[in-house]
This record gives C-alpha cells, structure tokens and sequence, in this order.
C-alpha cells in the first residue's frame, strides 16, 4: 500500500504556497475543520494537540507567531487556537494583522492572562472566543464546535439528514433512531460531508479532514471510509462524482 507523508511539523520547512486565506471560507463551508494550535508551551501544546485528536479533531502545532504565519500560508485551516504571549510575533500582532486584511478564520484565544483588560484587548483585536488557562479539555472542545456551527451558519447542535442525523457533541450518528457504530475517520468523512449537503469534496479535501502534520495516509483510505459508510447507511447516501469527489445524496 502507497504511504504518502502529511507536511513535517517543523516550522522553518513549512512550505509556502502563496495560498491566501480567503480560500478559508470554501474550505470551511465544505465541512472541514482543520486547526491550526499556536502554542509555545511544549507541554500544553502536547496535551492539547493530543486530546483534540482524540475527541477527532485534525490538529496542527505550531510554537511561534511566525511559525504560525508560515502554516496559515501553507495550509487551509477551519479554525485557529492562538496563546497571546508567543515568541517572535506575539498572537495579538499576529490576529490583529489578520483582521486587517479581512481575514475571518474564527480564532479562539488560549492565554493565562485572566486580567479583565486582556480579555477585551484580545477580544477587540479580533478574537471570537477566549479560554483562559487551566481548562478543561471538554469545554473546549464544546467552544470549538460552537465557532464552528456559527462559521458555517448554523445554529442547531445536531446535523440531520432525512432520517441520518449527526450529533458532533456525542460523536454518534442515528439512522432512523438507532446508532450507528463508526469508526473515528468514518465518523469525520460523514461529518464533513454533512454539514454543507450537496457539496463536493475531493479525496484530498477528505484527506486534510483526516490527517495531520507527520501522519500518513493509505493511497485509499478515504475509498475505504466510504465503501464503509456506504454499507451501513445504505448505497445511494454518499454519490461519487466521477473525477471530482464525493457529495451526500439521497436522503435515507
């Protein structure tokens, strides 16, 4: 089996492709919720990353500013997780540039400055939600499903579909009431196909659902995911568009 390798985490080999943000919004519209941690803390960057992912988020780290600059360059992002006091460029340079430009990637700032007046510089420069530290992982992951809902526009917890319904705070589908057992990535393709029905992703667009930075991926994975999915939610659910991808159909 082909085993093709995800970008090496390590900033200074971060390539740049010129990419500008504002291919965020159709990324993001498509369904998938790629983020990017701006973490210098090794240890809470390490524990972050890791128990996003295992709640089945994608999650990209990075420990500077600038670091964090060259990834946004490189890769298309559905949300960004930004510490303020960072080397290099501070996450306030670094979010209040990107507001500049009119950039709308929803940023949720991680700090340890609790001062009332940090939170509304950060606030003001742009962020659109703000955990100080400690936290507890569920709540932030229940903050990161909420920006999500809300960049996509919508505003109910539960995804449904005919009688297939998604419930992202859970992790659990239902069709026609009754569970369906998915495996982490299965669950991620049918996440990312049902929040924006009748869309197309590509295998590759699935693929950036599914892996990170130093992960690698089996030529036909995203094959296999929706052979699966296929089986247990029925054939006609999820269309191949030949040459293009693959979008929700018919609606079970």
């Amino acid at each position: 089996m082909r085993m093709t390798p995800r970008l090496d985490p390590d900033p200074s080999r971060v390539p740049s492709t010129g990419r500008g943000y504002n291919d965020l919004t159709a990324f993001r519209l498509g369904g998938i919720l790629k983020i990017l941690l701006v973490e210098d803390d090794a240890m809470i960057g390490a524990a972050v990353q890791e128990g996003l992912r295992r709640v089945g988020f994608t999650v990209d780290w990075v420990r500077d500013g600038r670091a964090a600059e060259l990834a946004l360059g490189a890769e298309r992002y559905g949300m960004m997780l930004l510490d303020l006091g960072l080397p290099r460029k501070s996450g306030l340079d670094l979010l209040s540039e990107l507001r500049r430009r009119g950039e709308t990637i929803p940023v949720l700032v991680l700090t340890a400055k609790d001062a009332v007046s940090d939170r509304v510089r950060g606030l003001d420069a742009g962020a659109d939600d703000y955990l100080v530290k400690p936290f507890d992982l569920n709540e932030l992951a229940a903050r990161i499903r909420a920006l999500a809902r809300r960049a996509a526009g919508r505003a109910d917890t539960v995804i449904e579909h005919g009688t297939l319904t998604l419930d992202p705070a859970r992790r659990q589908a239902r069709l026609k009431g009754e569970p369906v057992a998915l495996s982490a990535r299965e669950y991620a393709v049918l996440d990312a196909l049902l929040e924006r029905p009748g869309a197309v992703l590509s295998r590759a667009q699935l693929e950036e659902r599914l892996y990170g930075w130093g992960e690698e991926v089996e030529s036909n994975a995203v094959e296999v995911h929706i052979h699966n999915l296929r089986r247990k939610l029925g054939a006609g659910v999820i269309r191949n568009i030949r040459g293009v991808g693959y979008m929700i159909g018919d609606k079970p």
